[in-house]
């Protein structure tokens, strides 16, 4: 008893440093946003007025708030499904025992992923740009006849940022189906190989069943993740043009700490925030709860 007393003291003393970290950068935040949210206040002054809840309800009614709104979810559902597509097929691909390179391969894909996103912004606007390389190559093998201007047309400005984020972020995604696959047993195939089952029918019978529970997890962290965006976008488009690209997170950006619309209202970004984290956190149980089933009908 005593001893496992003193086990559970040493687990909550190295536990402590880690609630501290969590309590500074996580908790502090999100209680002075419950704060800030009833205020009326720029941020750069000790004028504060406390409004109760009209920095929600001027949210609420505001039209930019909903297009930004939109946009995310946009952004969301253009950028996962091909989060969750592509980067498995080449997952199955590299999985290949008798593949040569396949390591060669995995880091070059990875590669991105570990390239700081505001980097790859920046250097995107230059190549997807009216005289940019891509404009170049597709006129070139004759696909266009004039350059389209990318991230300067609304029309395909959303179209390049998801384009650019899927291929940014194609390598993680690709590491976790890889560790899906690794850890579905070799017996299985080699069973089913007996029956006479191939190619096709393996996947489809043995790999997509085995693959639901962690690709539930894969999909939970991409449309959380999507819904967050906000350095690509502000780097690439900063929500341009016409507002076509702008998510919420570069719309409480432009409120709490932008010029654009004169003195910052950090009262009425914090309350943006929180109804946008709501509908996140929202999502996030759905979620969780189908992974639980979907889980729990794997085990059976």
């Amino acid at each position: 008893m005593k001893t496992k007393w003193k086990i559970e003291l040493w687990c909550w003393i190295f536990l402590v440093p880690t609630l501290l970290l969590f309590v500074l950068f996580q908790g502090w935040p999100i209680a002075a946003s419950l704060y800030y949210a009833t205020l009326d206040w720029s941020g750069l002054t000790s004028d504060a007025t406390y409004v109760g809840l009209d920095n929600f309800a001027n949210v609420a009614k505001d039209p930019y708030f909903w297009n930004a709104f939109k946009n995310s979810f946009k952004f969301m559902f253009g950028v996962v499904p091909l989060n969750l597509i592509i980067p498995l097929i080449l997952a199955v691909i590299l999985n290949r025992p008798r593949l040569k390179g396949a390591s060669i391969y995995r880091t070059l894909i990875f590669l991105p992923v570990v390239t700081t996103t505001s980097i790859v912004g920046i250097i995107m606007v230059f190549i997807w740009g009216s005289d940019g390389a891509v404009n170049d190559a597709l006129m070139k093998i004759g696909l266009l006849s004039t350059p389209i201007n990318w991230l300067g047309d609304a029309k395909w400005s959303m179209f390049t940022v998801v384009l650019i984020s899927v291929w940014k972020n194609l390598g993680i995604n690709m590491i976790y189906w890889l560790a899906g696959l690794q850890g579905i047993p070799k017996d299985l195939y080699e069973a089913a190989e007996v029956d006479g089952a191939r190619g096709t029918k393996l996947f489809v019978h043995i790999t997509v069943p085995l693959l639901l529970p962690i690709g539930a997890v894969i999909l939970l962290l991409n449309v959380v993740n999507s819904l967050k965006v906000f350095d690509l976008i502000k780097t690439m488009t900063n929500g341009g043009p016409f507002f076509a690209t702008d998510v919420v997170s570069t719309y409480i950006y432009r409120y709490a700490f932008s010029s654009e619309i004169g003195l910052p209202q950090l009262g009425y970004a914090s309350a943006a925030g929180l109804f946008f984290a709501v509908t996140i956190s929202a999502l996030a149980i759905i979620q969780s709860v189908l992974n639980k089933r979907i889980k729990g009908r794997a085990k059976l």
